[in-house]
């Protein structure tokens, strides 16, 4: 795909939630495609995530958000904000709405009238996983989580008060977080940098992607005026257990710092998901290309068993600069697609 101009693109643009792996990897992917034109928020407590660009606001505070829109005039807001905090939005579910609906009620009220575009990320944990994966968009939600409930909410507003957004289900985003041990990767790395066991699920089986790949897919989206809710989850189905086994392995840390177990095995707060993978077909069939590959890239860092990351751990000289070049950053992301995209069903 090419990269959209500035003339293309609408600016300025807000990205909500920088604090997540997602919202932090796209600031720093459209402050450099965009410089001096993009701006991203985070919550005013969280006052270490500074630098240029960044804006304290809460999206709950709409007094705020709005003076916001009053001094940038944004064209287009990709919104990554939410509180993923499973045990958190479990304890309090008064949290989790707060965060993850009224804050999205907030830029629905500010931006109505508009022609503002607008991107929304929504999560995989909209369902349970009981059934066998490779959910498609039409399946019915049925989450497990005051979380996956508190998106379904948010979703289901988007689609009835803005019906020119655009609705992304992702998966996990694969890139370096703000904090260095939130998101998939940093924290299960955390845990073996510091000799601390790491326990993951045999059964919860997710769709993640490279953000390398997610932020060219933004781009192209808020360029275009598709519509509606679409999955975006990679091709490759990983359990998060096979995902601790990757980071061990490529990382060099010690095998025996893994450890996994079922869900049924864990305690009841919070609930985990089963098999919420995620068939993102119809986005493929849209755009005309798969707009996400598979992570990790190379074939031979998938495991095979339980015990793969065991005898791979004598076989293979694992680093964490290797896991930051191979799991962090996606190798192609430069290379030219072979099969061209219908951008006129983006226009």
């Amino acid at each position: 795909m090419s990269l959209a101009s500035n003339d293309a693109f609408p600016l300025p643009l807000l990205i909500t939630g920088v604090a997540g792996v997602a919202g932090y990897n796209a600031l720093q992917h459209f402050h450099n495609r965009f410089p001096g034109q993009v701006i991203g928020i985070r919550q005013k407590n969280n006052w270490p995530l500074a630098g240029p660009g960044i804006e304290p606001c809460n999206a709950e505070d709409a007094d705020t958000l709005g003076r916001l829109f009053d001094r940038y005039q944004f064209r287009s807001v990709l919104d990554c904000a939410g509180n993923c905090a499973l045990k958190s939005c479990e304890l309090d579910p008064d949290l989790a709405w707060r965060t993850n609906v009224e804050g999205v009620r907030n830029l629905l009220e500010i931006i109505a009238g508009t022609e503002t575009r607008l991107l929304h990320l929504s999560i995989d944990l909209v369902f349970s996983g009981t059934q066998q994966g490779n959910h498609l968009e039409s399946d019915f939600t049925d989450p497990v989580t005051e979380y996956g409930h508190s998106m379904v909410a948010a979703e289901r507003l988007i689609l009835l008060s803005y019906p020119s957004a655009c609705i992304l289900r992702i998966s996990l985003p694969m890139g370096i977080s703000h904090s260095g041990h939130a998101g998939a990767i940093d924290w299960i790395q955390w845990r073996f940098k510091n000799a601390k066991p790491a326990t993951l699920y045999y059964d919860e089986v997710r769709t993640p992607s490279y953000t390398d790949c997610m932020n060219r897919l933004f781009e192209e989206i808020l360029c275009g005026s598709l519509h509606g809710l679409y999955h975006a989850g990679g091709p490759r189905h990983l359990s998060l257990y096979e995902i601790a086994q990757i980071v061990n392995v490529v990382g060099g840390y010690d095998p025996k710092l893994l450890h996994g177990c079922y869900r049924k095995q864990a305690g009841p707060i919070p609930p985990r998901a089963g098999n919420v993978t995620l068939n993102s077909s119809k986005l493929t069939r849209i755009l005309g290309y798969p707009p996400l590959d598979p992570w990790p890239l190379d074939d031979s860092f998938v495991p095979k068993d339980r015990d793969w990351h065991l005898s791979h751990h004598r076989t293979m000289q694992g680093t964490p600069e290797l896991l930051a070049k191979m799991l962090y950053q996606n190798r192609s992301r430069n290379r030219k697609r072979t099969k061209p995209h219908k951008t006129s069903q983006l226009q």
